[in-house]
């Protein structure tokens, strides 16, 4: 499902789904997989969209959150940073940068480096030579590269997204990365669904995972399980007291038996 197609009213999921963004080259599989097996009642709707589309699809509310790339603005959206990307350079496998591991911003010095429209580095100032017109898209700058014109530097996961058979890539280094972060409309609390995607993301086991409704749970009081009833005052649980079944005691002084079992004389 593409960006467009989720801010159509007849394609939006329903309310208790949960909606999540992602833009090209970010791989939310594993994710999504996780949550099926925690939350199989809640169905999960990806919705891909390009860059620049990714942050209006959340202030919108078509997506409840999104994987996108850094920077974020902070002033609306919150974000968690997941992990960064390798930096590559995109060459035609007859290029000499084939034949090494690594290359570094200086080895582009000569080559006609293409910088996209939608370029995710965030670049102060791209390496290499600049094309006389910067192509629309990552997908139109690989057409490019492919024909010979130039070469491309992108995050990894974009080589890897438009992996052709005559192109390869090479590490880049000594340049900008691009990080990959979970972002959301800011709120005081973030939504249910939401903390849940977090703890996924996080890593957290499937107990801490479910949120605050799990939460709320620990935290109501449960109620206190009934005494048993004491026994009586002076008794045993058996009832009856410590004399029962004695015989009762001889007075002082009054008539009875003595141990040889003859009757004894009272004082005259």
């Amino acid at each position: 499902m593409t960006g467009t197609d989720a801010s159509s009213p007849s394609s939006a999921p329903p309310s208790s789904s949960f909606r999540l963004a992602y833009v090209p080259g970010a791989t939310p599989a594993k994710w999504v997989r996780i949550w099926n097996e925690r939350l199989p009642d809640v169905p999960l709707a990806l919705l891909s969209v390009t860059p620049a589309e990714a942050f209006d699809a959340l202030r919108e509310g078509t997506a409840d959150a999104g994987l996108v790339r850094l920077p974020v603005d902070r002033d609306d959206l919150s974000a968690i940073p997941l992990y960064t990307e390798t930096t590559v350079v995109v060459v035609p496998k007859d290029h000499l940068f084939a034949a090494v591991e690594e290359v570094s911003a200086e080895d582009l010095a000569d080559e006609l480096v293409l910088h996209p429209l939608d370029d995710t580095l965030g670049w102060e100032r791209p390496p290499g030579r600049p094309a006389v017109e910067r192509p629309a898209t990552t997908a139109d700058a690989i057409e490019l590269v492919a024909a010979g014109v130039g070469v491309l530097a992108v995050p990894q996961s974009l080589a890897r997204l438009h992996h052709r058979k005559d192109l390869t890539y090479r590490t880049l280094v000594g340049v900008p990365q691009s990080r990959v972060a979970l972002s959301w409309p800011t709120a005081d609390e973030a939504p249910d669904l939401v903390e849940e995607f977090i703890g996924i993301v996080r890593g957290r086991t499937v107990n801490s995972t479910r949120g605050r409704r799990a939460e709320e749970k620990k935290g109501q009081k449960q109620p206190r399980q009934q005494k048993a009833a004491k026994p009586a005052k002076g008794g045993k649980p058996g009832g009856g007291s410590r004399t029962a079944g004695r015989p009762p005691a001889s007075r002082k002084g009054g008539g009875g038996t003595g141990r040889s079992g003859k009757p004894r004389r009272g004082r005259g």
